[in-house]
């Protein structure tokens, strides 16, 4: 290498040096400090201690076995930390809090002051108040209690829906009464709905949550709370990696109805919905599966009383746009009874259109009744299916006055097309089955190459399939 050469290296060298010394001092910078937030914060956080009774039968003086075996060290440690003597008729549950207003009022949730009969809060000074419940709503998990107390530090309110997956989160709270403990993560999903939870869209962190975590709040990097530490997703009992925080947006609205009114009223829409799958958007001419699925409507509701049918595929509500059949309910709850709501929907063969349905008051669900078994039959269709004419039993206990029973389903288009036995098909296309005859006949002048659209009667539910009688 010639001396010009060497030189120019050198140069080089010296020009790059500054922007690597700056890149290596940058780099923890991108790792968040959250000490300030949690001593600007935590002061806010409380810890909740619900007593319950409870009856102990048969109590002996013998103490209990604190361990088993294969019992990790950890695990023993909690159960011994929490568990009352033989004799005590008094169950204690430990969970967390927040204040939301300098007068005393403290979000948490519902499962965590369930059925108490005293509840206590716990500061991190160490002042202790009595508390009472304002109200609680199972369905969504979330409570409000209120401590007589004035002057008190409070959270400030942030805005889940500007969460990005990804976004660095805090969480506050007394995992296994531990107080004031502090863990962090990111959002690892929005609008996640659990089974079981039709009526919250939850979001979904990696954040270690534990048992006494439950009603903590969760923080953004401002210091905001953006939801309500509520569960995990376990099969140990502790943290695995998953834990689901409701959106404080969704929690302040209902926070506000338990202190108004003492309890929730949600809307109420009175459909039975269902995913939208790649065959049922084919034959609906949609590019890709989205929307929820109409898949029945209920006699007598707000959507039998508009110009909403069953069939329809929910685009939007209210301007929201619906990805898929769990996005719907949560929206639709946390409306207001007697809201005039706007739904945007793709119908088969006449494209979108805009219904405007005035909602009703979410009432209990009543339980569904068991469906009847259906005959047997021998007769097979070219589908795969052995059909059988419905009976007077099952059209007084699915409540339907026409439709073919599916008394099997052999290898063949039926079956990919999902249909079970025991399901009723009650419309071919929009058009009414009224026997056997009637569904064959239905089919025969279904245009080549084209697949059908079948309206199902499944126990007390009703879905639609597409079936492709080319295969």
């Amino acid at each position: 290498m010639n001396r010009s050469n060497v030189i120019l290296t050198r140069r080089f060298t010296l020009l790059l040096l500054p922007l690597f010394v700056n890149l290596v001092q940058a780099a923890p910078r991108e790792l968040p400090d959250f000490s300030r937030l949690v001593s600007q914060h935590g002061k806010a956080v409380v810890n909740i201690s619900a007593i319950r009774d409870i009856k102990r039968p048969g109590f002996t003086s013998e103490p209990k076995n604190q361990t088993t075996p294969n019992e990790p060290p950890a695990r023993d440690l909690g159960r011994r930390y929490f568990e009352e003597s033989p004799e005590s008729t008094d169950e204690k549950s430990l969970g967390s809090g927040f204040i939301i207003s300098p007068d005393g009022y403290i979000l948490t949730c519902a499962h965590v002051i369930e059925n108490a009969r005293e509840v206590l809060v716990r500061f991190t000074d160490r002042r202790e108040f009595s508390a009472r419940v304002v109200g609680s709503d199972r369905r969504s998990d979330v409570a409000l209690i209120k401590i007589e107390a004035s002057g008190l530090p409070t959270v400030k309110i942030g805005d889940a829906g500007k969460l990005r997956v990804g976004e660095w989160v805090l969480a506050i709270g007394s995992p296994f009464g531990f107080d004031s403990s502090a863990t962090s993560g990111i959002i690892s999903a929005k609008d996640r709905t659990l089974p079981d939870e039709n009526y919250i869209s939850f979001l979904q962190t990696d954040v270690p949550i534990n048992p006494g975590n439950s009603g903590g709040p969760l923080f953004n990097l401002n210091g905001e709370v953006v939801g309500i530490n509520s569960q995990i997703y376990s099969g140990t009992g502790g943290f695995m990696g998953l834990s689901f925080a409701i959106p404080i947006d969704a929690a302040m609205k209902i926070g506000s109805q338990l202190k108004s009114e003492g309890r929730v009223r949600r809307g109420w829409l009175g459909v039975s919905l269902q995913e939208v799958s790649r065959p049922l958007a084919n034959a609906y001419g949609l590019h890709r599966p989205r929307g929820a699925l109409v898949s029945d409507i209920l006699a007598n509701s707000p959507a039998a009383k508009s110009d909403l049918r069953a069939g329809d595929i929910v685009l939007e509500f209210e301007g929201r746009t619906i990805n898929r059949s769990t996005d719907l309910p949560p929206l639709v709850g946390l409306s207001s009874p007697g809201t005039r709501a706007e739904f945007s929907v793709f119908r088969r063969n006449e494209g979108i259109q805009t219904v405007v349905v005035t909602l009703g008051e979410l009432r209990e669900e009543a339980s569904d009744r068991p469906p009847a078994r259906p005959e047997r039959s021998e007769k097979i269709s070219r589908f795969g299916l052995r059909l059988n004419e419905i009976s007077s039993i099952q059209r007084k206990n699915l409540d339907i006055d026409h439709g073919v029973s599916v008394a099997g389903v052999e290898e063949g288009q039926a079956r990919a097309a999902g249909l079970r036995p025991g399901d009723v098909i009650l419309d071919v296309d929009g058009k009414r089955v009224s026997d056997i005859s009637s569904f064959h006949r239905l089919m025969d002048h279904t245009p080549r190459g084209r697949a059908v659209v079948l309206r199902i009667r499944r126990g007390m539910g009703t879905l639609f399939l597409a079936l492709n009688p080319a295969g």
